[in-house]
Order: C-alpha cells, then sequence, then structure tokens
C-alpha cells in the first residue's frame, strides 16, 4: 500500500495515470485508494476554466502552464471533454497544444470524459482532482469544453472560476444572460485583438453594472491573446487576488464545505438509487404494481413500504 502512494506523492506520472484510470473504471479497491488519499488532500489552488468551443481555452491554458513553470509551481491539468456515446471516452482526447509539457515531471496532463454527467463534472473527475492534490500539485487547473446550464458543477468544485469568451463567437453575452455568466469569478476576453473586442468587453461591463451592489466580489477582465501568450500574468494575478479575497472573508472554506455537502448528498442519493432499483426488479414488487393496477392498493402506500423496505436494509429505516 505504502509504495504506490509513496509514487503518488512523489508525481510519478505512470502511477498517477494508472490510479486515474482505476477509479475511471470502478476498481475493487477505488475506495480503499481514495481513503488513503483524502488525508493529503486540501492543499492545492484549484483553477476552472470554462466557456465555448473555439475560444481558446486550450492555448490560454498552455500559457498558464508555461507561467506557472516559470514560478516553480507544479501543475496538474484535468480536461473535461465531451463523452463518445459510442465508446464512453473522451472525444477530444489529450490537448495537442498542451503536449510541449508532456516531459515536465512537474505537470501532468489527463483528458477525461464527462461520462454523460448532467453537471458536465462525472464523480470520476473530481476523484481525479483528489488524486493529484493528494500528489501535491500546487495548481490544478479544470477544463471544461462546451459550456450551458448543464456545465454548472465547475463551479461547486473549483476555487476560483475563469469563463473565457472570445470577439469571434457572435452575440456571446446574451447566450450567457441566463445564468452561466454567474459561474464566473473573472471573465477572459481572449481574442482580444480582433475588432468586436471593445463590443464585448463593453457588454460584460454593462452585465456586471448590473449586479455590482449585490456581489462582494465583482470578476474582473482580463484581456488576452493566447495565441501570442500575451495578458497570461494579468490573468494569474487576477486569480491570485480571487484567492486572497477567498480567503480574507472566509470564504474559502465556506466554498469547500458547500462542495463536500453537496458530494456526501449526491452520494447518498446514488446510493440509495442503487439499492432501490435492486428492489424494484424482485417479483415480490412487480405484484405489489398488479395490485395497484387492480385499485386494491394506493401508489402511496407502496411507495413508502418499499422506501421503507430499502432503508432498512441500509440501516436507516424505523418502524
Amino acid at each position: 500500500m505504502g509504495n504506490w502512494l509513496q509514487s503518488i506523492q512523489n508525481k510519478e506520472k505512470r502511477p498517477i495515470a494508472r490510479l486515474i484510470s482505476r477509479i475511471e473504471n470502478n476498481d475493487p479497491k477505488k475506495t480503499q485508494f481514495l481513503e488513503a488519499l483524502y488525508p493529503l488532500t486540501g492543499k492545492a489552488y484549484l483553477i476552472g476554466v470554462t466557456g465555448s468551443p473555439g475560444a481558446g481555452k486550450s492555448s490560454l491554458i498552455d500559457g498558464l502552464i508555461s507561467y506557472l513553470r516559470s514560478l516553480q509551481l507544479t501543475v496538474g491539468i484535468i480536461a473535461v471533454d465531451p463523452t463518445s456515446p459510442f465508446t464512453g471516452g473522451a472525444i477530444l482526447g489529450d490537448r495537442v497544444r498542451m503536449t510541449q509539457h508532456a516531459l515536465d515531471p512537474g505537470v501532468f496532463i489527463r483528458s477525461m470524459g464527462s461520462r454523460g454527467s448532467l453537471g458536465g463534472l462525472s464523480r470520476a473527475t473530481k476523484e481525479a482532482v483528489r488524486v493529484l492534490d493528494a500528489a501535491g500539485f500546487d495548481v490544478i487547473i479544470i477544463e471544461t469544453v462546451g459550456v450551458g446550464q448543464a456545465e454548472l458543477d465547475i463551479m461547486h468544485i473549483a476555487d476560483s472560476v475563469a469563463l473565457v469568451l472570445n470577439p469571434g463567437a457572435g452575440d456571446v453575452v446574451q447566450v450567457f444572460k441566463a445564468g452561466i455568466m454567474e459561474i464566473a469569478d473573472l471573465f477572459v476576453v481572449n481574442k482580444a485583438d480582433l475588432a468586436g473586442a471593445p463590443r464585448l468587453i463593453a457588454e460584460i461591463e454593462e452585465l456586471l453594472d448590473l449586479v455590482k451592489h449585490s456581489k462582494e466580489w465583482l470578476p474582473p477582465i482580463v484581456r488576452t491573446i493566447g495565441t501570442k501568450q500575451e495578458g497570461i500574468q494579468q490573468w494569474w494575478e487576477q486569480l491570485l487576488q480571487h484567492q486572497q479575497f477567498l480567503t480574507s472573508t472566509g470564504q474559502w472554506e465556506q466554498k469547500r464545505q458547500q462542495y463536500f455537502r453537496q458530494e456526501v448528498r449526491e452520494l447518498i442519493e446514488d446510493y440509495l438509487r442503487q439499492q432501490l432499483e435492486e428492489e424494484l426488479n424482485s417479483p415480490a414488487y412487480q405484484e405489489e404494481l398488479i395490485q395497484v393496477a387492480e385499485r386494491k392498493k394506493l401508489p402511496t402506500q407502496v411507495a413508502k413500504e418499499w422506501m421503507n423496505r430499502v432503508l432498512g436494509k441500509t440501516g436507516g429505516g424505523s418502524e
């Protein structure tokens, strides 16, 4: 047990990659692995980077990795891709632009599929972040491809969320007004050398002006040109300012506590759902349904009886 754990702490890439794969595949020892890792977690700075496809997120992250390494910080990247409905694997695969860091011992990059998770981040993704945290990476970047109401999960795991926009994506702000703008702790206007950049920035500022009185933290707007690596330092400095804001106001721990509450709740719901599915496939349950159809039992009566049966098996039932 100790050997593999030491390898993780030494940031050895192959053991880390193998462990993440075992977690993805629900290895029988998965819980044992996570229990051993858990006391080592909680130290990394978790950054979420999200935005529409084509916004240039990979180029920006590539530049941020280089800059962070120049500061002697170690970096882990989890790139969440849409999942193929045929193979269950990540469609886009490893990010081509980030491969220059593949041989750097201070950088670990992993692409993972969302696996149909409505929140955009599967449980395996969150557990992979935990592995990198336990490995001692200073900064962990979680990149999601595509953005919308289903991608709000990123705000629950990351300490700071950067929403990347670009002038060439049409009326982006209108698309994001429905709520996705609210997850951003800072806005990154990439491809800021394009003609539509001033208008896009003005639209974001207009939206922020509407909410500035109700927010303790007003998200800054950072201008970048990812292909030229311009604005990367300013982006990092704004991220650090947000991190400082979280710690000075006590929201750092509060935000993580909210995440833990949600995670435990999701696990309880999944466990109960699994137990319930097993019960509802039994012949006895089918007989109960016949009684409901024959008007001999109320649906609510059957539902309560079978829920009590499930809770009784899990140790939570009461007469």
